[in-house]
């Protein structure tokens, strides 16, 4: 059984959760290292959104390009039928 996680406990975070988590940032990886941080998050974001666009653009254009239709195969002599066959039906 897979174990599904959810991130709806983040829709009620209010201004006071928020500023303690600030808090506990700052405190953690100082003023100094803060933006530094938030910048790299930032760019980590930008990465993902322009592969997950990629890969969105790549699905669609897959999914508009029409399959070549199959040829039916050619054969020289035309198929044999088996009295066998044939008599049992």
């Amino acid at each position: 059984m897979e174990t599904t996680y959810s991130l709806a406990f983040l829709t009620n975070l209010g201004w006071p959760e928020i500023v303690v988590i600030l808090v506990v940032f700052i405190l953690l990886f100082g003023a100094k290292k803060l933006p530094e941080l938030a910048r790299g998050v930032g760019k980590s974001i930008k990465e993902f959104k322009k592969a997950t666009s990629h890969i969105e653009e790549d699905l669609r254009t897959a999914m508009d390009e029409e399959p070549a239709p199959k040829k039916p195969i050619e054969t020289k002599q035309p198929a044999e039928t088996s009295e066998k066959a044939t008599s049992e039906s």
